[in-house]
């Protein structure tokens, strides 16, 4: 397949699943909590069934990641991987920043990946040599090279679990121009988009970022985990290009052997 085909594909997976998600959304769903206390809703389960089965119809040799049902055919050349809402916490409480990311991947290549956000009625899709889409417009990351200007962003300022990451997201929030939590995959959106200049997670899965890596990467910004690595690994710093260095210097101090 080509690499728009791509983007067509996860786009159309990323339009259904979300508008059955929507279908749940501000209403009195349950919600359970699993293993690692993270909320679950019907909304999450019956999105990700969708999501599989146009896959599995359509692409019956390929890979399946997803947050609720986990993984089939993990050796299959072709993956795709699926987060039904990402944002869940929010989407239980009727606030609007969730959204569905679908990322298809040849080897561990992420070939295109698109992000649906119904409650925002905004939608964002990219592919490897394809660009940035919103809304069906190029986008663009911002050309702020100030961090005093910058808008930064983080999924969770409490850092709970990482104290050393916390003390660098704190110095970098005092050197910003603006810091918020508009976290999950809002952020990423608004980074792509040229509305904000950074969002960092200290610790991600597959599912959280594969579908946004490329609209980073595609929109003219830096993508890259905790230790500099351009990956999709378990943690994430998406930036402009302008702000690039200084903050990755900021989050991720060189030592001494580095700096010679």
């Amino acid at each position: 397949m080509k690499t728009s085909e791509y983007m067509e594909a996860a786009g159309e997976v990323a339009h259904i699943a979300s508008a059955n998600a929507m279908l749940y959304y501000r209403t009195a769903v349950d919600t359970d909590l699993k293993q690692d206390r993270s909320p679950v809703t019907i909304a999450d389960l019956s999105s990700e069934q969708l999501a599989r089965e146009w896959i599995e119809n359509r692409f019956p040799s390929d890979g399946i990641l997803g947050e609720e049902y986990g993984t089939v055919r993990a050796d299959a050349v072709r993956r795709w991987i699926i987060d039904p809402i990402d944002g869940t916490r929010a989407f239980v409480r009727g606030v609007p920043f969730w959204g569905t990311l679908v990322a298809v991947l040849e080897g561990d290549t992420v070939m295109a990946g698109a992000a649906s956000y119904p409650a925002l009625d905004e939608f964002l899709v990219a592919g490897l040599g394809e660009g940035a889409w919103w809304n069906e417009s190029r986008c663009a990351a911002s050309k702020v090279d100030d961090l005093s200007s910058a808008t930064v962003l983080a999924t969770d300022a409490r850092f709970k679990d990482d104290p050393v990451k916390l003390e660098r997201w704190l110095a970098l929030a005092a050197r910003a121009g603006m810091s918020r939590t508009w976290g999950d995959c809002v952020g990423y959106l608004l980074v792509a988009t040229g509305r904000a200049e950074v969002m960092v997670d200290p610790i991600v899965s597959a599912w959280d970022i594969a579908a946004l890596m490329p609209a980073i990467v595609e929109a003219g910004g830096v993508f890259t985990d905790w230790e500099g690595k351009s990956v999709c690994g378990t943690s994430a710093i998406a930036t402009n290009a302008a702000l690039g260095d200084v903050v990755r210097d900021i989050l991720i101090p060189r030592t001494g052997a580095q700096q010679r």
